[in-house]
């Protein structure tokens, strides 16, 4: 069988693995206050061009958004994000649990543009009714989206730029941020992208390490009490040192992104050979998310072959498969799967 199910079905990068067996003995101070910790934050800060920002160490993508999202809105606040973000339909509700309400607009191949935005924001404020109705607090987006596909730096221009208008914090969530940098097709650097919002997160867990993700707030914005809300909501661990341990190795020596590079140039073979076999595809996904439409007796054949991810119905006899690279696929995965379509 050849995983394509998503990016996280391997455990760690082996340099990222070697470095937690290297410093196994080590006694360390815990919740995130090790040198490890330290030293991973200002490699990260480094990367980003953010010398005064906030950086923390979370366990998990749905634990991260939660935290972070309800962190910024007060309490008669909610978030906007496309219909299909991460946080509208794939966090069980996280969001809401919190008390917030996910305010869900329209998108377009997984991406909410600023003229969308801006249209919402203008109709609400034009109600004479809108003290009675939820107050937008923050703009939620992920890069890549959903869909794996990539804002464009002006998209993000444009996006920043209503957020700025109306006084919203923009948010990204990363959980591929890596795999979205190295894509052919993205035309925006890391300290940019840092630059055009007011906090994102850098995932670990879908890019090299066993789990965790590095929270962002570019310029020393953290929400009071941060840790405090991090700790309420069981996102930080007593042994941070796990989470610096990882982020520090793969903030050392480009291997963040040398890892994502790999995933990528995985995705655009595997591209290829779907697209040579006739398959249609849902986006245009130029990062390590590919979906294609099937019809449901070919899923079964192909289930005996190949593990993935059957994303959505497309239509009565149709499904959206998704395949997925990481940082561990590799150049045997890539030709198995060929020799499997071909047979």
């Amino acid at each position: 069988m050849i995983s394509f199910a998503n990016d996280y079905t391997a455990g760690a990068h082996p340099d990222v693995l070697q470095r937690l067996i290297e410093t196994n003995a080590e006694a360390l101070s815990g919740y995130g206050t090790d040198t490890y910790s330290a030293a991973a934050k200002e490699k990260i800060r480094a990367a980003c061009g953010c010398p005064g920002a906030d950086v923390y160490f979370l366990v998990g993508g749905t634990q991260t958004n939660q935290v972070v999202i309800g962190s910024l809105l007060d309490d008669c606040e909610g978030v906007i994000a496309a219909r299909t973000g991460h946080i509208s339909v794939r966090e069980a509700g996280a969001i809401e649990y919190t008390g917030h309400k996910v305010i869900a607009l329209r998108s377009k191949d997984g991406k909410l543009s600023a003229e969308t935005v801006k249209e919402y924001l203008t109709g609400y404020y034009a109600d004479g009714g809108h003290g009675h109705m939820v107050y937008p607090g923050v703009v939620y987006i992920s890069y890549p989206t959903e869909y794996g596909t990539l804002y464009s730096k002006k998209e993000l221009t444009e996006l920043c730029s209503v957020c700025k208008e109306y006084s919203l914090p923009l948010y990204i969530d990363g959980a591929r941020l890596g795999y979205g940098l190295e894509s052919p097709e993205c035309d925006i650097t890391l300290p940019e992208l840092a630059g055009l919002c007011d906090a994102f997160y850098i995932g670990g867990t879908k890019v090299g390490a066993l789990c965790g993700e590095a929270v962002v707030f570019t310029g020393a914005k953290a929400p009071r009490h941060f840790v405090t809300k991090i700790k309420q909501h069981g996102a930080l661990l007593a042994k941070g040192r796990l989470l610096g341990v990882q982020f520090d190795a793969l903030f050392t020596d480009g291997l963040y992104m040398k890892i994502s590079r790999h995933a990528i140039d995985m995705a655009m073979r595997l591209k290829e050979i779907l697209a040579e076999r006739g398959y249609r595809f849902y986006v245009d996904s130029p990062t390590n998310q590919q979906f294609v439409i099937l019809g449901d007796e070919e899923i079964e054949r192909l289930r005996g072959w190949v593990d993935f991810s059957i994303w959505e119905r497309y239509d009565g006899s149709h499904a959206i498969v998704r395949f997925a690279t990481s940082w561990a696929t590799t150049e045997a995965d890539i030709a198995k799967l060929r020799r499997v379509m071909e047979e």
